[in-house]
């Protein structure tokens, strides 16, 4: 395995979709696809330890967030621990974003220039530059399995002039990236992975261009990200489905923060294999919960005396074990312990959903089962 091969492999495709399911190797370990990323902005998925990771969410693979990570604990922390594995006790796979998101939602303290983009701390107000070699070398400094190339994520809506600049300004600092990285090691005795990312807002043409731009390059992976930022679902959908037809079958395509569990299984049948999203964290911080049989507001006054499980055809043992009665009491109560329970919940089902699609790609009957099973997780109870 070296650092251009991720070794993606396709077992199984869905005969009524573009739904597929593979694996590719990491230096940490096998990521079974399609997949959803836990993300740990600051080196944690915040509320959750890493051994419910693995024994109740069953994670695969979790998100790193470049910007906070490199303003804290810094580089030189992460640095003389070994990486982020060792910091964070996680040591499965780790993917880690850019900043390219963080420059854009950074908007009135930041300044794009060829060079790369200066930016306030929204710790303390000082100044920072990033460039495509420092993006690099601050992902490799901390350890992260796949590393996503410098990019401007472009606003929604903007004008087409905009898009097309932003786009090739993301094109050629995707040229500076892969030199960087080309002409650096990997720190730690295993193999990391450059993904490049398609741009080009909602132009069909320009995210054409950007997809076969990034197509061109010998890359293990492509993301597609500049969506699921403020465009209606539908839109997005349109340019993911767009986007597809012009990159490779036989690497691992990334979608870039989505989403809902109504949108992972519509763009899994559309053909992505990965996804990311703080959506189960945050929802679950405010008392929303995902189950088989739909969705739940935990707050209300219909749960006071439930004493059912959260979600027991999950499996985990906070899923099973915690009753919904309980759960609506420590919200209520402002106990800390009700958004880790949630929150390991959450994403405990979020796994189960790309798992079953998984199951179902490959039992070849994965579009009759996502209609089902959308009608029955999507209804309020």
């Amino acid at each position: 395995m070296t650092e251009q091969n991720i070794g993606f492999q396709l077992e199984g495709q869905d005969p009524q979709s573009a739904a597929r399911a593979g694996v590719f190797q990491t230096g940490h370990g096998a990521v079974k696809t399609p997949i959803f990323m836990p993300v740990g902005t600051v080196g944690s998925v915040k509320g959750v330890h890493a051994r419910e990771l693995v024994q109740d969410i069953r994670a695969q693979i979790i998100l790193g967030n470049t910007y906070h990570l490199y303003l804290r604990p810094g580089v030189e922390v992460l640095q003389s621990f070994g990486g982020l594995a060792r910091f964070n006790a996680w040591h499965g796979p780790t993917l880690t974003d850019s900043g390219g998101y963080q420059v854009y939602s950074l908007a009135n303290s930041r300044k794009i220039s060829e060079e790369g983009v200066i930016f306030q701390s929204h710790i303390d107000g000082s100044r920072h530059q990033f460039t495509p070699e420092n993006v690099m070398d601050i992902q490799r400094a901390i350890g992260a399995d796949i590393v996503m190339a410098f990019d401007e994520c472009p606003p929604y809506p903007c004008d087409y002039a905009y898009a097309r600049n932003s786009m090739e300004l993301t094109h050629r600092w995707l040229r500076r990236c892969q030199h960087r990285f080309a002409d650096t090691p990997p720190p730690y005795g295993y193999p990391q992975f450059l993904f490049p990312i398609v741009q080009g807002s909602t132009y069909p043409d320009l995210r054409q261009a950007s997809a076969e731009f990034v197509s061109q390059e010998p890359a293990p992976g492509v993301a597609i990200g500049g969506l699921s930022v403020g465009e209606p679902a539908d839109l997005m959908y349109e340019m993911t489905a767009w986007t597809l037809q012009f990159l490779p079958q036989d690497r691992p395509r990334y979608l870039m923060g989505v989403g809902t569990p109504e949108n992972l299984l519509e763009c899994i049948a559309l053909g992505i294999d990965m996804f990311d999203c703080v959506l189960p964290t945050r929802n679950a911080r405010h008392g929303l919960l995902y189950t088989t049989q739909g969705i739940i507001q935990i707050k209300n006054k219909q749960w006071e005396k439930d004493t059912s499980p959260l979600d027991e055809s999950l499996g985990g043992y906070v899923s099973s074990h915690y009753s919904k009665g309980y759960l609506r009491h420590l919200i209520h109560s402002q106990e800390l312990l009700a958004a880790q329970i949630a929150s390991v919940h959450n994403l405990t089902f979020f796994l189960w959903l790309v798992g079953q699609a998984r199951v179902h790609i490959l039992a070849g009957d994965f579009s009759s089962w996502k209609k089902n099973i959308l009608a029955q997780i999507t209804q309020r109870l």
